[in-house]
């Protein structure tokens, strides 16, 4: 298979699976040209958060703020934060992450780290955001939380938000779409989810799309087995008519 290089390298949410994260950019092997974009959510739920914001800080990888480090930096620089907002986000993952650093305690500048993170990223034809946008704002208008949190309101959109860009997001598992089938991508109008759920029983895929030669790389967390496909036999198009949106709970 012939490919173009340099690259663009979007992966999803990694959610702590170190070694997963390991297996998938060995088989990727990004050259120095090469560049990598995460969606956000490294921590929370698997095992080794700490380890997996380590190799990316420490590589100077591009990364999103997700809803997972939104929920943390919320929590741990809120002097006000309410025991059960605490007990929701350690439920969510948090206490995992929690786990995974020495003394339980993380660092300053791990945070400072997370606090740095931008919300969006535009690559010019594709546009980059943990979860999507609120079709009714423009992007000035959008809020850290509406990137971060949006679902249902973002699927369903009948046209593209863009008219010539590609938004990539994670945050929602692509197999909770319509029609969509663990380890498949999800395609809306305008919108592609990469987000294959490695923490899910249900999936355990991590996926990593190069967009440059539009192939999808995949690890199994659980099954310890590695795939790569072109992007066309992996995406699965989703009908926006078919997403429940609640307009009372927007998020």
């Amino acid at each position: 298979m012939s490919e173009t290089s340099p690259r663009r390298i979007v992966i999803g949410d990694v959610h702590g699976h170190y070694e997963g994260l390991m297996t998938l950019l060995e088989a990727i092997a990004p050259t120095s040209d090469d560049q990598i974009y995460f969606l956000g959510d490294l921590i929370d739920r698997g095992p080794h958060s700490s380890q997996v914001v380590n190799f990316v800080k420490r590589h100077n990888y591009s990364c999103l703020l997700g809803n997972h480090e939104q929920m943390l930096l919320n929590i741990l620089t809120n002097e006000r934060t309410s025991s059960p907002t605490m007990q929701a986000w350690l439920y969510s993952g948090g206490q995992a992450t929690v786990a995974s650093y020495h003394e339980a305690s993380i660092p300053d500048d791990h945070l400072d780290w997370f606090k740095s993170l931008p919300t969006y990223l535009d690559l010019g034809d594709i546009w980059l955001t943990h979860a999507g946008v609120d079709p009714s704002k423009s992007v000035t208008e959008q809020t850290a939380d509406q990137l971060c949190w949006i679902r249902e309101e973002f699927h369903s959109i009948e046209k593209p938000y863009f008219p010539d860009k590609l938004i990539i997001i994670g945050h929602t598992i692509t197999f909770t779409l319509p029609g969509v089938s663990p380890g498949k991508l999800a395609q809306g109008q305008g919108w592609l989810d990469i987000d294959t759920g490695a923490y899910h029983p249900k999936s355990g895929w991590l996926t990593g799309l190069d967009v440059t030669n539009q192939l999808v790389y995949q690890v199994n967390i659980f099954k310890d087995y590695l795939r790569t496909l072109p992007l066309e036999d992996v995406v699965i198009r989703v009908d926006p008519a078919k997403i429940k949106v609640d307009r009372r709970n927007k998020n």
